[in-house]
């Protein structure tokens, strides 16, 4: 199977997480619009979503799925999500396609995270892929000094994309993350930084990975 086929795999696989009825938390990138897609097909039988993105937001709307604000809502039954890699224990690197803020802000209304990937996701330690940063534009050259005195990681400003909150994303790499609880609650302390990419405090409860030889589901 092509990795594009995974990615459909996996959508349609996370369906069975969605409660009738209810709002669906749903995040952003490229796995996650194969979701959305699938989950066009049953729009009468939810309440509505909240999304985690502008992108995402459109898409939904697209297919006539009611998106709501997440002011609106006091709590999700599941938020459905795709990751950059994502270790054996559910901590995450997610902020590829700079929607991070949001994403935990969706995550941290959900009672349970739905991770949907394809198999080239799954790593042993996190950090192969550059851990994206959001920060207040001031700050950017002073989180990256900090990232390479504190972990030794070379930290760059993605060029061209600005988040939908107005900020910068700094790039990290070299970095091997074992204990992602700790970096995470590290880096959310330094001033100019608004989200790291490491989510390891609403980390995955289940992983949706996508296999040639099917869709293998991981629980944490």
């Amino acid at each position: 199977m092509t990795q594009d086929e995974l990615k459909a795999l996996v959508g349609q696989a996370a369906l069975q997480y969605v409660v009738p009825g209810a709002v669906v938390g749903v995040g952003t990138g490229s796995t996650v619009n194969c979701f959305i897609d699938a989950l066009a097909m049953m729009k009468d039988r939810i309440a509505g979503a909240v999304s985690s993105s502008v992108k995402s937001t459109e898409r939904l709307q697209a297919h006539g799925i009611t998106v709501l604000d997440a002011n609106q809502v006091d709590s999700l039954p599941v938020y459905i999500d795709g990751a950059d890699e994502i270790d054996h224990r559910g901590y995450m690197i997610k902020g590829g396609g700079a929607a991070l803020t949001r994403e935990k802000i969706v995550a941290d209304l959900a009672a349970s995270f739905v991770c949907i990937a394809d198999a080239s996701k799954l790593v042993d330690t996190l950090g192969a892929f550059p851990l994206p940063v959001e920060v207040i534009p001031m700050a950017a050259a002073q989180v990256a000094r900090r990232f390479h005195s504190a972990f030794g990681g070379q930290a760059r400003v993605r060029e061209g994309v600005v988040t939908d909150n107005g900020n910068l994303i700094l790039d990290v790499r070299g970095l091997k993350i074992s204990d992602p609880l700790a970096l995470e609650t590290e880096v959310n302390q330094w001033p100019g930084v608004v989200t790291v990419g490491v989510f390891a405090r609403h980390k995955a409860s289940v992983c949706l990975l996508g296999t040639p030889d099917g869709v293998k589901t991981l629980r944490f």
